[in-house]
C-alpha cells in the first residue's frame, strides 16, 4: 500500500477541522501544521 497525496490531504483536512471544532484556541497551530504537512507531502511526491 502506497501513501497517495490525493488520499492523505482530505484525511489531514478532516482531522484539522475536527480539532478546530473541538478546541478553537488551537486554530493557529492546526492551520500551521496543516499547511506544513500538505507542503511536505507535495514536495515528497514531487521529488519521488
Amino acid at each position: 500500500m502506497t501513501l497517495d497525496p490525493v488520499l492523505i490531504s482530505p484525511l489531514i483536512a478532516l482531522v484539522a477541522g475536527i480539532l478546530i471544532l473541538l478546541m478553537p484556541r488551537l486554530l493557529n497551530y492546526v492551520v500551521a501544521i496543516y499547511l506544513i504537512a500538505i507542503g511536505i507531502i507535495g514536495l515528497a511526491n514531487h521529488f519521488h
